[in-house]
């Protein structure tokens, strides 16, 4: 059995840094809601208004997600004996439920305006939105760095990448109803944030509650971790495999190990090899139950 000294690196993203990013784009996207609204009011843009209020869902979904990396660094204890890892799952599937409800109320509103039409400043819904524009791509720049290593970050980096492009879109409607007076466009516009909402929502959606489930994460192949296990010394068989996710930066596995007896005395060594490998494959939690390859497994997937 072949010892391995390197050192692997934590591929989970920073909480300090995080900390900073998540505190920055809640201050700016308040701030942001506020003008939103304001202005809103005053030009009568709908399309304004539904977005202050996914961008105000924006703004809880990164509290939220703020206070789900803070949990799962929290200690254990005797009722929580993982901790409160998984309440990083729960929020990215509270938050995509809260774009989505979202999206039903902007259609609503829009489909409510196409039937009794108002007037609409569009200089001032676009000079809005163009600062919309700043705000949320400067807020998603903040998250790009570490929006693959975990689920609420890239849900983060695309809720603020979808508003910079939808803060673009209203900036064309605003021009456009400008120089034309087609109230309309608001409405339009308005429809199509939300279904651009609900298209960067649906994966997080399904991602989420995948996981929800005990799901095997989707990054995960368990035909790719067999094989690699198999190549340990001593493993004769591996079944009654399990793969799930303790958050959505920690995966965990449990499997029955099949040894030949003569082998039992090096399963320290089999177990170390194996989580070695599976350290490389995104697994950082594993539990292994041994068993003899004379014996007779009664598991239905041996």
């Amino acid at each position: 059995m072949h010892d391995h000294s390197h050192h692997h690196h934590d591929h989970a993203p920073k909480i300090d840094h995080l900390n900073a990013a998540f505190i920055w784009g809640i201050v700016l996207n308040s701030a942001f809601v506020v003008i939103e609204v304001v202005y809103g009011f005053i030009s009568g843009s709908l399309s304004l208004l539904t977005d202050a209020g996914h961008n105000l869902s924006d703004v809880a979904s990164l509290a939220l997600a703020l206070l789900a990396f803070k949990l799962a660094k929290a200690k254990s204890n005797k009722v929580y004996t993982y901790g409160y890892k998984r309440s990083t799952i729960i929020v990215s599937f509270f938050n995509a439920m809260i774009l989505i409800v979202a999206v039903g109320f902007i259609v609503y509103e829009a489909v409510m305006r196409f039937i009794h039409p108002e007037p609409i400043a569009g200089g001032t819904v676009a000079w809005v939105a163009f600062v919309g524009i700043a705000i949320n791509g400067f807020t998603a720049w903040l998250f790009v760095k570490d929006k693959d290593s975990d689920l609420n970050v890239k849900g983060a980096y695309l809720h603020m990448a979808v508003d910079a492009i939808v803060s673009l879109g209203v900036v064309v409607s605003g021009i456009i109803i400008y120089f034309t007076h087609l109230t309309w466009i608001d409405s339009a516009v308005s429809i199509i944030i939300g279904i651009v909402i609900l298209t960067g929502t649906w994966n997080l959606l399904k991602d989420s509650l995948r996981l929800e489930m005990d799901g095997v994460p989707k990054d995960i192949d368990l035909k790719k971790i067999k094989a690699e296990l198999m190549k340990t010394e001593g493993v004769v068989n591996i079944h009654h495999m399990h793969v799930w996710a303790l958050s959505t930066t920690e995966n965990a596995l449990t499997a029955h190990l099949v040894v030949k007896p003569e082998n039992m005395g090096i399963f320290d060594d089999i177990k170390h090899d194996l989580r070695h490998r599976l350290e490389h494959l995104s697994i950082s939690h594993s539990t292994f139950e041994p068993e003899f390859s004379n014996e007779k497994c009664e598991q239905p997937d041996c």
